[in-house]
């Protein structure tokens, strides 16, 4: 499925020029810096009343004002929001009034040298990446339900779902029995891995669940783009070690905040990509599905693991984050 011309060059811009979203109400995570702050901007600009979350308040009055200064009468807010804290993420859900047209999961860490958990004692990369965005997810179908019933959504479909992933995917799919890494050996790759491979399972169950009620869930990969703080945990020499690989092994040509940035705006907004949903897109395009008994999987510049696209795997994470996230409240 080809989405116009765009690729890998595109700039969010360039993605949503023409596309008119006054009137739709946007939820865009991890909004106060890098492609978040960039995809947040471009929604504004093309008339979308934008609400960014993050951690950081004093970043995301900095971003919203600058949006306000770029674009006079732009709909923007800022809002905290801490994904590897259970009680943040329903406190948000409960105060969330009205319909939601757009949800783009953008938040996320990376490769955490040393194992650390949340206070539920789940591994924080997977309680901030998937867990904290399935229950902020879930406690937000009620209001993209009715968003997808406006008027604004026509634009859209429907109501949509972005779900940032990662090619970061391709190391690990999900360890059932031990997603927090009790027993195993940690590892902080594997660990990203792993939580990226749950970002486009969501997208799939999400997708099987939702499509009757007029939303759509799909995943991206944005791209590798130094300029954006997921890789702050990393030490120096391990970044270096990455990226060093990154260009040995995939000859990478690192995009802008605005070419990584694109492929979650494409995903969001392309009238092209009405109605459709589980699916996994990386410059601006649907990947090719790499199979099952594909050889050095990790090794593979692009493509999406048919194990992030399994029904079977996305049915069984959603009833395992059900579990998990119900623990968190007793």
């Amino acid at each position: 499925m080809n989405t116009s011309d765009f690729g890998w060059e595109t700039t969010a811009d360039e993605a949503i020029a023409g596309i008119d979203l006054h009137g739709v109400r946007a939820l865009v995570t991890g909004g106060t810096s890098g492609i978040g702050a960039e995809t947040g901007r471009v929604l504004a600009a093309a008339g979308a009343h934008v609400m960014l979350t993050g951690r950081n308040l004093d970043a995301g009055r900095a971003v919203a004002a600058r949006i306000a200064e770029q674009y006079p009468g732009a709909g923007v807010e800022v809002v905290g929001l801490e994904l590897s804290n259970p009680a943040s993420v329903r406190d948000f859900a409960a105060r969330w009034d009205g319909p939601l047209h757009l949800l783009v999961n953008n938040a996320g860490i990376m490769a955490l040298p040393e194992r650390m958990v949340n206070g539920d004692g789940h591994e924080l990369q997977f309680a901030t990446n998937h867990l904290g965005h399935f229950a902020l997810t879930t406690g937000l179908h009620a209001a993209l339900t009715q968003g997808a019933t406006e008027d604004a959504a026509a634009v859209l479909g429907g109501s949509r779902i972005v779900s940032l992933s990662s090619r970061g995917h391709l190391r690990a799919g999900i360890d059932f029995d031990d997603v927090d890494f009790d027993r195993r050996a940690y590892d902080p790759l594997i660990a990203y891995g792993q939580s990226k491979t749950a970002n486009v399972l969501l997208a799939v169950e999400a997708g099987r669940r939702w499509a009757a009620e007029g939303i759509t869930a799909n995943a991206v990969h944005p791209g590798v783009i130094l300029e954006t703080g997921l890789s702050r945990h990393m030490p120096a020499e391990a970044l270096s070690n990455v990226l060093a690989t990154n260009n040995t092994t995939f000859q990478t040509t690192f995009k802008t905040v605005g070419q990584g940035a694109a492929t979650s705006v494409v995903v969001a907004t392309s009238p092209d990509l009405n109605g459709v949903t589980g699916r996994y897109f990386e410059d601006c395009q649907r990947s090719e599905i790499l199979p099952e008994g594909t050889p050095d999987i990790a090794a593979h510049a692009s493509g999406v693991a048919w194990y992030a696209l399994d029904p079977a795997n996305a049915q069984r994470l959603w009833e395992l984050s059900e579990e998990l996230i119900g623990a968190s409240r007793a």
